[in-house]
C-alpha cells in the first residue's frame, strides 16, 4: 500500500505540473523574436486589453481601468483646459481611476510634474500631430534631476505620441550646470509609446522603477540615458549628437550586483553625427546594460564601452551584447570586460517580464473621438 501511495502522489504531482504549464499566464517566458518583422505581432499577442487578461494583471490596475476619465487639453479653446499643468491639478490626490489627458497639437512650454499620489495618468497625443512638451530648465537653476521638462513620480503612468524636449542650449564645456533633462521617470510601472525625447547632456533620467519604452526616439550627447531604473527599450532609435567632447549613451547607476536594476535595449538602432560614442560608461561601480539585436552605426566607438578611467570597475560592470549588427558592432574590437552573451545568458533580457510587464503593461492607448 505504501508503494501504491507514492505512485499516486507522483501521478498527482505530474498532473499538477502539467496544469501549471497549461494555465500559466502567457508571455512570461516568450522571448522577443529575433526577426524584427515579427515583433509587433508577438507583442500584440501578449499585451492585450484588460478584459482579455483575466487575473494576470495587478488588481488595482484592473479596477482603475474600469471607468477611465478623459480630459482634453487644447490651445485656443475646445478643451477643458489650455495647459497640461491645469489638467494635472484637476486630478485628485489618491486617484484610483485611469485619467487620460488628451493633449492637442501645439507647443506647451511648461515645467510639468506628476506627483507620487496621482497614479494612473496617461498623456496622449495624436500620432499625426504630436504635441511638443518643452521647457529650458538646467541643472544650474533646478539641480540636474529636477531640471526635467516632464517629471513623472507616479506609478502606472503612460505617455504616447509626445515630443518631450528640453530646449536649453547645448553645453559647451564651459558653462556650469548646463545639464538639462527632458524626461525624468521616477514612478514604477510606467510605459512610453512613440515618444521623442530630445536634449543634449542627461536627456532621459531613467531614475527608478520598472519602465517600458516602445517605438521611441531618444537624442543626446553624453550620459543621455542615466539613472537606476530597470527598463526595457524595444525598437528604440538612439541618435547621438556630435560633440567635441565625450559622447556616451548610457550611465546606468547600479552600485552593487545585488541591485536589481539595468537597461535592456532590443531591436533598436544607434545612429547620429557623433564620432566614437560609447554605448555606456561606468558612472557608478556596477552598471548593467545589454544591447540585443541592435543595429549599430559607425558612430559607436570600436571599443564599445568605457570603465570611466577607473580600471577596477572593469571587474564589476555588466556590459553585454547579443547578436548586434552594423559597422559599430564588431566584437573583435571590444574592451575585454564586455560580454558577447550566449543564448542562455541573454534570455532574461529578452522577455517582457524583465520589467514584470505581463502584470501591468497595457497596449498603447488610442486617441479618443
Amino acid at each position: 500500500m505504501e508503494g501504491k501511495r507514492i505512485e499516486s502522489s507522483e501521478v498527482y504531482v505530474a498532473a499538477m505540473c502539467v496544469s501549471i504549464l497549461l494555465f500559466a499566464p502567457v508571455g512570461v517566458s516568450q522571448p522577443i523574436p529575433a526577426d524584427k518583422s515579427q515583433v509587433n505581432a508577438w507583442f500584440n499577442g501578449i499585451i492585450k486589453p484588460v478584459k482579455e487578461r483575466g487575473n494576470t494583471l495587478d488588481p488595482e490596475l484592473v479596477e482603475a481601468e474600469t471607468e477611465p476619465r478623459i480630459i482634453k487639453v487644447m490651445q485656443g479653446g475646445g478643451g477643458e483646459f489650455d495647459t497640461i499643468t491645469k489638467a494635472i491639478e484637476s486630478v485628485p490626490s489618491g486617484n484610483t481611476k485611469r485619467v487620460i489627458i488628451s493633449i492637442g497639437p501645439g507647443s506647451y512650454k511648461e515645467k510639468i510634474r506628476i506627483e507620487r499620489n496621482k497614479p494612473f495618468i496617461t498623456f496622449l497625443g495624436d500620432p499625426k500631430n504630436m504635441p511638443n512638451l518643452t521647457f529650458d530648465g538646467t541643472a544650474k537653476q533646478y539641480g540636474t534631476v529636477d531640471s526635467a521638462t516632464l517629471i513623472t513620480e507616479c506609478s502606472y503612468f503612460v505617455g504616447a505620441n509626445l515630443n518631450i524636449v528640453n530646449t536649453a542650449p547645448k553645453p559647451d564645456g564651459k558653462m556650469v550646470g548646463a545639464q538639462a533633462v527632458a524626461l525624468r521617470v521616477s514612478g514604477d510601472r510606467s510605459a512610453f509609446y512613440n515618444c521623442k525625447i530630445i536634449g543634449f547632456q542627461d536627456t532621459l533620467c531613467d531614475d527608478k522603477g520598472n519602465h517600458f519604452f516602445k517605438d521611441c526616439h531618444i537624442r543626446g550627447t553624453v550620459d543621455f540615458i542615466f539613472g537606476s531604473g530597470k527598463s526595457l527599450y524595444l525598437n528604440t532609435k538612439i541618435f547621438v549628437e556630435g560633440d567635441p567632447g565625450l559622447t556616451v549613451i548610457t550611465a546606468q547607476a547600479r552600485e552593487s550586483s545585488s541591485e536589481d536594476t539595468g537597461y535592456s535595449f532590443v531591436h533598436g538602432s544607434i545612429s547620429g553625427t557623433a564620432k566614437n560614442a560609447f554605448l555606456g560608461r561606468a558612472w557608478k561601480s556596477s552598471p548593467r546594460v545589454v544591447y540585443a539585436y541592435t543595429e549599430m552605426g559607425n558612430v559607436v566607438n570600436p571599443a564599445g564601452w568605457s570603465h570611466n578611467l577607473q580600471p577596477e570597475r572593469a571587474k564589476t560592470v555588466y556590459y553585454g551584447e547579443y547578436k548586434c549588427t552594423g559597422q559599430g558592432a564588431n566584437p573583435k574590437t571590444r574592451e575585454p570586460f564586455v560580454k558577447q552573451l550566449p543564448d542562455a545568458e541573454a534570455q532574461p533580457f529578452l522577455v517582457l517580464d524583465y520589467v514584470e510587464a505581463t502584470k501591468w503593461l497595457l497596449p498603447s492607448p488610442t486617441v479618443p473621438n
